[in-house]
Formats: C-alpha cells, structure tokens, sequence
C-alpha cells in the first residue's frame, strides 16, 4: 500500500466537534476499504488566503494515510461531494511523519517563547551596548529630569522676599 497525507478544510460555520465526526467518517472510509489511518491532526481554524464559497475561514485537518490508490479515490470522492468540505488536497509520499506535523511544531514554537524577543538571547545595539546598559541610562536621565523638575517647583512655591516682589512690579 501507499503512503499519502491530506489536508482538507471544512467550513467555518461548522463546530469543531461536528469536523471530528466528518473526520472519523473519511478515516472509515478508508478502512472500509483496505487502508489505515496513522494520524489523524485537527490544525484549528484558520484565515483563508482567499475567500472560498462566502467563506473567509475553515477548519484544517491533517489525515496521514497508508491505503490503496482505490481507497484514497473514494475517500476523495465523498469529500468532493461533502458540503462542509470547502478544499481538500492528497498526496503520496514515500514515509509518513512521525511526531507532529510542521504546523503543529511552529504553534508550540510560538507558545514556547520567553518574551518579546523569541529567545534570541541578549540584544545589542549598533554601539555594542547591551539591553541593560541602555536601560540603565534610561532610568538614570528619567531620575535627573525627574529632580530637575521637583527642584523647579520647589523654586517657584517659596515666598519670595518683599525687595525682589516690589522690583518686579516696578515700586522700586
């Protein structure tokens, strides 16, 4: 027998428990007829790139398959006429992943990362000052500007003297 992957997305109105069961149904087809199904992935929806049949998103599914060419042609065949199926895609290849598939992977890439910079380690700028370095100076100016400032205030909520009051208004 030969080894095949299909991809098939269904439509987005349809609740993810309802593609199991169009899932299970495909992968009894193809046991009906000879064939085994050696994994079986629900990628999530997803944001076509095109709107397909007033859809603009769909449920993926991932089927990794060891059955004869006749059983993957009906399979084929009932997805074709399926209503939920807005697209579906086999194709043969020579062994069948084991593990997760890539789509899989890159998801638990993406919620495995430590902060903002996908951990990459430390940062330097173009000057070769680290991350710290930089911040520290940018706490340090934040700090002097923030004296300045309480200084000025201080400065102008004295009382001033009657000599230097009366200059101002012009008395003197």
């Amino acid at each position: 027998m030969a080894y095949y992957e299909c991809v098939l997305i269904a439509r987005q109105d349809v609740p993810s428990a309802q593609v199991e069961t169009l899932t299970n149904t495909f992968s009894g087809v193809i046991t009906d007829n000879g064939g085994t199904v050696a994994k079986t992935e629900y990628w999530g929806l997803k944001t076509l790139a095109y709107r397909i049949k007033k859809n603009r998103k769909g449920h993926y599914v991932l089927l990794n398959l060891d059955a004869p060419p006749a059983a993957v042609a009906e399979m084929e065949r009932q997805m074709g006429i399926h209503e939920d199926v807005l697209r579906h895609m086999t194709v043969r290849v020579d062994a069948l992943e084991e593990g997760p598939s890539m789509m899989l992977q890159s998801r638990a890439s993406r919620d495995g990362r430590d902060g903002r910079d996908g951990g990459r380690g430390e940062r330097r700028d173009r000057d070769g000052h680290r991350d710290r370095d930089r911040d520290r100076d940018r706490d340090r100016d934040r700090d002097r500007d923030r004296d300045r400032d309480r200084d000025r205030d201080r400065r102008d909520r004295e009382p001033r003297s009657e000599v230097a009051a009366a200059g101002e208004a012009g008395e003197v």
